[in-house]
């Protein structure tokens, strides 16, 4: 492994002041993601997990919060620094896959279009050009018939299609750092492997560094090298996958491990 991280966070708290007391949502969250490797942020709904990735992403924006650390990509703290810094990365070095691409993709435009969007920022291909990349891009998310695809609106695709197409737009400007925020919980189980394979070969391919989001200690165990686990916004837990799964140290940890389902073959 690359002993230089590619992306670090140091001390993240986020604060949000929309009501009559400040609400600590984040405390002081620490990751040094390294290029190639996958790492896995778990914990239950109202964590942190998903403020840390939007965050990183830099979609942080509101005038009611307020954060305070740093997250170092490139010599730059995506925190503060200047926004034509922050719009340099988003999409392009850094991207973000969200759970429901029904609500991220826009439904009055064509997938292709949509697909598209990065390369007419960050690039200046041709139309031929981002025309050829983003079938190409559905090719390489499994996607059959790409070009017909490309044609389609967002309603004419079931859910696991859109979040392959999510997955094409996340990596059409080859990111350095893919953020998937819960991408498998609204998929049935065969899909849910699907994307993960999907997500191991894109890795594996690309040396793309992923952050993955989850509530499934399971599928955390099937991709992650690494994981983060969280609890009220505090890190209960940090360390290798296995490590944490056979000798996990924190009493949350252990009964998150213990609410995994066990299939077991029935008694005769």
């Amino acid at each position: 492994m690359n002993k230089t991280p590619l992306l670090k966070v140091n001390g993240l708290n986020i604060e949000f002041h929309d009501h009559l007391i400040p609400e600590t949502v984040v405390h002081d969250f620490n990751l040094a993601l390294y290029p190639g490797e996958i790492v896995g942020i778990v914990g239950e709904s109202g964590s942190g997990k998903s403020m840390c990735a939007l965050a990183i992403a830099g979609l942080l924006r509101r005038h009611d919060m307020k954060k305070s650390g740093e997250i170092i990509y490139d010599g730059y703290n995506l925190l503060d620094c200047p926004r034509d810094i922050l719009r340099k990365y988003q999409g392009n070095d850094i991207s973000i896959v969200f759970q429901e691409p029904m609500t991220a993709l826009n439904p009055v435009k064509r997938i292709g279009w949509q697909i598209e969007e990065s390369l007419r920022i960050h690039t200046k291909f041709s139309r031929t050009e981002r025309f050829q990349k983003a079938v190409q891009m559905l090719k390489d998310v499994e996607l059959m018939n790409p070009e017909r695809i490309y044609r389609q609106y967002p309603h004419e695709l079931s859910g696991g299609m859109r979040q392959r197409v999510m997955i094409a737009m996340a990596m059409i400007c080859e990111p350095k750092i893919l953020i998937a925020d819960e991408i498998t919980t609204a998929l049935d189980v065969i899909i849910q492997s699907q994307i993960i394979t999907l997500l191991k070969r894109l890795n594996g391919e690309r040396k793309t560094a992923i952050l993955f989001i989850s509530h499934d200690l399971s599928l955390i165990r099937q991709l992650c090298g690494r994981v983060i686990v969280l609890q009220g916004g505090h890190t209960m837990e940090s360390g290798l996958t296995e490590d944490i799964f056979k000798n996990p140290q924190d009493s949350y940890t252990k009964r998150l491990i213990a609410a995994i389902p066990k299939i077991t073959e029935p008694e005769r």
